[in-house]
Formats: structure tokens, C-alpha cells, sequence
């Protein structure tokens, strides 16, 4: 492997305020091959890992990025006094549910939280957490709820199969009540131009839309 492509993909990875994939890094080194590319990143993960240093280089949400470890996130907080930003409880429950039953109707997301979630739901899109996946054909064309690569990212997963089953996380209150699957044939998506550069569909809360 040659040491300054090696440097190129950690200068990068430094760079990006998200997650790369291998074919965004192939991009930008063309004449680098994509196995090369992967290589090279496995051999950063385990140079970063011998090391012992406070950073990581994390596969998540579909590519690789460079995170610092959880046990300093505390003082991380303190530094930018994020703490404001965290979610509450009824947010994590409702994004729990969400994130377990999608594609989800908010419907059924108030059926399994016995509560109106609007004001919880409208929050979780504005931190791109949660995403609207199109509209179901029913009276109202009801929205449909899904997570976003924003989601996996926060919560350092892969990809939604890497998530703990739903006997593993009873604590948060997420029952396993079972759901009527939304068939993509019963799924209007939103029009190309409601998509955004990584292909995730959005579109704007509409403060007037029945849904509220």
C-alpha cells in the first residue's frame, strides 16, 4: 500500500464532517482501486486502535469517519454545552418506535404511546433524525416516518439491522406489539426533487397539514 494515498484518505476522513463511503474516497483518488481504498482504511482502524489514542475510525451509517471515543464524550459535551441538546425520554421512546416499526404511520406511533406526538415528531425531523418516506393511500394520504443516515450516525450503527433487538431495549418502554407491515405498493414517494444529495427523501413540516 502506498503510505501518501494511505495519508490522503486520513486527511479525508479529518476533513469530513460526516461518514465516507469507499466510493466517495474513490472520487477523490481515482487512480487509487477501490480494494486498495479498503485496505487502507483497515489498516488506519487498526493503526488508530494500537495506538490507544482518544480517536477511532468507526465504520457507521455506510462508511467510515473519525469519532472520538464514547468514555470522552462527557467532556466533549461540556466543551460545546450540548447538553441542552439531548433527547428526552418521550423523544427517545417515540424515535425508539419509529426506528423499530418503520415504515410507520405517526397513528400507530400515538397507538403504542397512548399520547399525541406531534410536537415530539416535528423535533426528531428538525435534528434529522427521523425523515418523511412518502405517504400511505389511505384517507388523508397519511405520512409515513422512517430514520435517516443522520440517525445512524448519532447512534454509531452501520445500518438499521445493527440495531439490538426489541427484548434487549424493554427498558425504554418500546413494547413488541405486533404492527401491520406498509407495502411499497401502498407507499406514494415524494418526487425526486424532495431528495437530497445522499438520495433521502425529505420534505418540509407542514405546520397547516392535517397531520399536526
Amino acid at each position: 500500500m502506498n503510505t501518501p494515498y494511505k495519508m490522503i484518505i486520513e486527511a479525508l476522513l479529518f476533513a469530513s464532517d460526516r461518514p465516507l463511503t469507499v466510493r466517495e474516497i474513490h472520487a477523490v483518488i481515482p487512480d487509487m482501486d477501490r480494494n486498495d481504498i479498503m485496505r487502507a482504511l483497515k489498516e488506519l482502524q487498526g493503526e488508530y486502535d494500537a495506538m490507544k489514542r482518544s480517536l477511532a475510525l468507526k465504520e457507521v451509517a455506510g462508511g467510515y469517519q473519525l469519532r472520538t471515543k464514547s468514555e470522552y464524550s462527557p467532556y466533549i459535551q461540556r466543551m460545546f454545552k450540548s447538553s441542552s441538546n439531548k433527547l428526552s425520554q418521550a423523544a427517545l421512546e417515540t424515535l425508539s418506535i419509529i426506528a423499530y416499526k418503520q415504515p410507520v404511520l405517526r397513528q400507530e406511533i400515538e397507538r403504542l404511546r397512548g399520547v399525541d406526538v406531534g410536537g415530539i415528531v416535528r423535533t426528531l425531523l428538525e435534528k434529522k433524525l427521523v425523515r418523511i418516506m412518502g405517504r400511505k393511500n389511505l384517507p388523508g394520504k397519511p405520512l409515513i416516518y422512517g430514520t435517516t443516515k443522520r440517525f445512524l450516525e448519532v447512534f454509531d450503527l452501520n445500518d438499521i439491522d445493527a440495531l439490538p433487538k426489541l427484548k434487549e431495549i424493554r427498558e425504554f418502554g418500546v413494547g413488541e406489539e405486533k404492527t401491520e407491515p406498509v407495502s411499497e405498493e401502498r407507499i406514494v414517494e415524494e418526487p425526486p426533487d424532495k431528495r437530497d444529495a445522499t438520495g433521502e427523501e425529505k420534505k418540509e413540516w407542514d405546520a397547516k397539514s392535517p397531520e399536526n
